[in-house]
C-alpha cells in the first residue's frame, strides 16, 4: 500500500468492527502547530469543564452541609443570627466527621463515619416560631470505650445558668482549666468545686443563643479559660454513669441549641419547651411572712424549752411568722421519727401550746438512717437502703451527720416508709410540714445499685424532691433536678457569714439569678445573715457583723421570701426596728408582686427575680451586672453589698423610674447614678412608672 494511505480506521479500537474507511493522508509539516493548537484547546475545555463539575460539586456540597443558619464542616460547626453574625462555635474533639459519609433528606442532615470509625450523627433542624432557629444535635459513637466530646467556644459573649456553685458569679466567671467532670448534684457546702445540688444541662448566652443537653446523655463538663472554651463530653468510662441494662455503653452526646432574636424571648422559648413547671403556688403565707428557723441560733442544741422561748420573743418584738422550723436533733438518733424525751420531755404539751399561741410548726428531716439508729437494722431487713454494686449489702455513706444508710428513694416500699413516717408525724403532733435537707447525688457511692436502675445518678435527686409532694404548701427542699413541677420552695445551700463570692452575701444576687434561669421559681435564699459558723463568720465569732447582718436583712426583704434564725433582738434595739421595718416592707411592698408572678409561673415559666437584662436585651453593660435584680419588670432593686459603704453605684435601665426617695428619672438611654447615697437602715429600689 502506498505510505501516504493510513490504515483503515477502525472503530471501538482493539477488536472492534472493521468497516468501509476513507482513506487519510500524512499531515505534512504547515498543518502540525494548527493541531497543536487545536489539541491545546480541547485540553483547555476539558480542563474547564472538570473545574466547573468540581465547582458545582463543592457548591452541593457546601449546600449538604449547609442547613439553614448552620454550617457544618468535618472538625465542628457553627451558627449564625439571621443577621449574619457568628453566635455559636462548636468544636469535635473526640474525633472529625468524614464529610463523604454525609447525606441530607428533608431536614435531617447525617454522617456514619468519622475518622476514628463507625458514628451516628445528625443535625435535625426545627422551626418553633418564626424568630427562632433550633438544632437536634446528635452523635454516637457505635463502640464501646470512645467518649465524644465536643467544645463550644464562649469568646466574647456571656453565658448564663448549668449549676448552683459555692462561688457564685454572674454572668458565669470560668477559671483555669478542668477536664470533664460528672455534671451531677452535690453539696457545694461541703465539696466546694463540685457542682450544686440545684442543676439543669442548660445554658443561654447574651447573643440569644440556648443549649440542652438531652437527659439520656451520660454528661460530663470541663472548661478551659485560656481557650475560652467549656467541653461537652459523654463517656461511660471512669463515671457514675451506667448504660441502660442490657444497652452497649456506647457514648452519646446530644443536645437542641436555639437561636433567637434575643436573649429574654429565646429563653422563654426554652422554658415553655424543655422545662417542667409548677403546678401549683405554695402557701400565700410564704410569701408574706418569714420563716423562723432555730438553727443558726442554737444548732443541734435546741429543746423543747429553747424552741418555747424563741416562739415568746417573735411574738414579744413584733413579727409575723409564716412558720416556725424546728431544726436538726430533736430525736435521738439521726434516722428517727420519735422525738428524744430528754430534750423534749412533753412533745405533744410543747406543740399544744404552740397551735394555741398561733404557730405553725415544720420539722428538719433528711435520707439518712445512722447504723446506731434503731431504725438501722429493720431497714437493712427490708432493703429500702441504696446498695453497694454486688446488691448484697447496704452501701453505707457518710454525711455531716455521721455514717449509715441513704434511703433508696426509686424503692416503693422506701418511699411508702419514709413518708408513712412524715404523715405520722403530722397526725400525732399537727406538724404543717418538712424541711427536707440533702438529697444530692454526693452522698451516693460511687458505685452503687438502686431497686429501680438510673442510668444518670442525678434522677436519684429527682425521686427525693417527689417526697416533697404531700407537703408542699409549705415543704422546703435544698436540691433539684429536673424538680421544677415538685411546686415548692427551693432553698440555696447553706451560707456562711461573710461578705464574699464564697457563700457569702455576694453571692445571694447571682445564686437567685441563676436557678431562677434553671426555672426555679419560688426561692428561699436561706438564713438572713448565714449560719454563723466560729470558722465562717464575719464578726466577733458569735454573731454575724452586725453590718452584714443588716444588709443580708434588706436584701432579703426583697427576695420571694425570708428565712430569720439568728434573730434580730440578738443585736439591739436598732437592728430590731430595721428589721420590723423591713418585714413589713415585704409584706406590703414585695409579696403581693411576687404572688402575682408566681401564678404567672405555672403557665410561663418566667422567673420572678429577673436579672437588668431582662428588660434590656440590648445593653451590653446589663448583661455584667450582678448586685441588681429585678422582680417582674417594674421593680428594680439595688442593695448594699460592701462593708462600711452608705453609697453605691447604681446603674439603671432606660424607662421611667421613681427612686424610693420619690425622685424622678426619665430616661431615654440607661443611666450610672455615681455614689448614689444608701444609708445603712435603707435599700434602694425603683418602681417602674406608667
Amino acid at each position: 500500500m502506498h505510505d501516504s494511505i493510513l490504515h483503515k480506521f477502525i472503530p471501538g479500537g482493539a477488536g472492534g468492527t472493521i468497516t468501509d474507511g476513507v482513506p487519510i493522508k500524512k499531515m505534512d509539516k504547515d498543518s502540525r502547530p494548527l493541531v497543536g493548537a487545536g489539541v491545546f484547546g480541547a485540553i483547555l475545555v476539558i480542563a474547564a469543564v472538570t473545574a466547573w463539575c468540581y465547582y458545582i460539586a463543592s457548591l452541593r456540597k457546601a449546600d449538604l452541609l449547609k442547613t439553614e443558619l448552620l454550617d457544618l464542616n468535618k472538625d465542628g460547626f457553627l451558627i449564625r443570627n439571621q443577621a449574619g453574625g457568628i453566635v455559636l462555635k462548636m468544636g469535635f474533639r473526640s474525633g472529625t466527621l468524614d464529610l463523604d459519609s454525609c447525606s441530607k433528606e428533608g431536614v435531617i442532615l447525617r454522617c456514619s463515619r468519622s475518622f476514628a470509625g463507625k458514628v451516628n450523627f445528625f443535625i435535625m433542624t426545627v422551626k418553633p416560631k418564626e424568630t427562632v432557629m433550633c438544632y437536634r444535635v446528635r452523635w454516637e459513637e457505635l463502640e464501646s470505650e470512645r467518649p465524644v466530646e465536643h467544645a463550644m467556644s464562649y469568646n466574647e459573649s456571656h453565658w448564663y445558668g448549668g449549676a448552683e456553685t459555692a462561688v457564685q458569679h454572674w454572668p458565669i466567671a470560668i477559671s483555669g482549666q478542668q477536664a470533664p467532670k460528672p455534671f451531677v448534684t452535690s453539696d457545694v457546702y461541703s465539696n466546694r468545686h463540685d457542682f450544686g445540688g440545684i442543676l439543669e444541662r442548660y445554658w443561654l448566652s447574651s447573643n440569644a443563643t440556648a443549649i440542652k443537653i438531652n437527659d439520656s446523655v451520660p454528661f460530663h463538663l470541663g472548661w478551659n479559660d485560656t481557650e475560652k472554651t467549656m467541653y461537652f463530653q459523654a463517656r461511660y468510662q471512669d463515671s457514675p454513669y451506667k448504660p441502660a441494662p442490657g444497652r452497649p455503653p456506647y457514648a452519646e452526646l446530644s443536645y437542641r441549641v436555639c437561636v433567637g432574636p434575643d436573649v429574654t424571648s429565646i429563653h422563654k422559648v426554652m422554658v415553655r419547651r424543655y422545662f417542667p413547671k409548677p403546678n401549683k403556688v405554695p402557701a400565700k403565707e410564704m410569701f408574706r411572712h418569714p420563716i423562723w428557723s432555730t438553727w443558726a441560733l442554737h444548732k443541734t442544741d435546741i429543746n423543747q424549752e429553747k424552741l418555747l422561748t424563741y416562739a415568746e420573743n417573735i411574738r414579744k418584738y413584733g413579727f409575723n411568722c409564716s412558720h416556725l422550723e424546728l431544726d436538726d436533733r430533736y430525736t435521738r438518733q439521726y434516722g428517727e421519727f420519735e422525738f428524744d424525751t430528754q430534750k423534749f420531755p412533753n412533745a405533744s404539751a410543747m406543740f399544744q401550746k404552740l397551735k394555741a399561741d398561733g404557730f405553725l410548726v415544720s420539722l428538719w428531716t433528711h435520707p439518712f438512717v445512722n447504723y446506731d439508729s434503731a431504725n438501722f437494722g429493720p431497714c437493712v431487713q427490708k432493703g429500702l437502703f441504696v446498695m453497694e454494686p454486688t446488691g448484697q449489702l447496704p452501701a453505707l455513706v457518710k454525711w455531716w451527720n455521721g455514717i449509715g444508710g441513704i434511703l433508696d428513694f426509686t424503692n416503693p416500699e422506701a418511699r411508702n416508709w419514709f413518708t408513712s413516717h412524715l404523715r405520722s408525724l403530722r397526725h400525732t403532733y399537727g406538724i404543717s410540714s418538712f424541711k427536707l435537707d440533702a438529697g444530692e447525688t454526693s452522698y451516693l457511692p460511687w458505685q452503687f445499685r438502686t431497686r429501680v436502675h438510673l442510668p444518670d445518678p442525678s434522677t436519684f435527686t429527682r425521686r427525693y424532691t417527689e417526697m416533697a409532694i404531700p407537703f408542699n404548701e409549705r415543704a422546703e427542699l435544698r436540691s433539684g433536678y429536673s424538680s421544677q413541677n415538685i411546686s415548692c420552695f427551693f432553698r440555696l445551700i447553706d451560707r456562711d457569714s461573710v461578705w464574699g463570692y464564697e457563700l457569702g452575701l455576694k453571692s445571694l444576687i447571682p445564686t437567685v439569678l441563676t436557678i431562677s434561669i434553671l426555672g426555679y421559681q419560688f426561692i428561699l435564699p436561706d438564713m438572713i445573715g448565714g449560719n454563723a459558723y466560729a470558722n465562717r463568720t464575719d464578726g466577733n465569732g458569735k454573731l454575724p457583723d452586725r453590718e452584714l447582718y443588716i444588709r443580708w436583712l434588706e436584701l432579703s426583704a426583697f427576695m420571694p421570701s425570708m428565712q430569720f434564725s439568728i434573730p434580730p433582738w440578738e443585736y439591739d434595739d436598732e437592728v430590731v426596728a430595721i428589721a420590723q421595718r423591713f418585714t413589713e416592707l415585704h409584706e406590703t411592698l414585695v409579696a403581693p408582686r411576687v404572688i402575682e408572678l408566681a401564678g404567672e409561673v405555672l403557665d410561663t415559666g418566667d422567673p420572678i427575680i429577673r436579672p437588668l437584662w431582662w428588660i434590656a436585651t440590648s445593653d451590653e453593660t446589663a448583661y455584667r451586672v450582678d448586685s441588681q435584680f429585678l422582680i417582674g419588670d417594674d421593680l428594680m432593686v439595688a442593695p448594699v453589698l460592701e462593708p462600711g459603704k452608705q453609697e453605691r453605684d447604681i446603674y439603671l435601665p432606660a424607662g421611667r423610674w421613681k427612686s424610693y426617695k420619690g425622685e424622678r428619672f426619665d430616661n431615654k438611654e440607661p443611666i450610672h447614678l455615681t455614689d448614689y447615697p444608701v444609708d445603712l437602715d435603707e435599700i434602694a429600689y425603683f418602681e417602674w412608672v406608667q
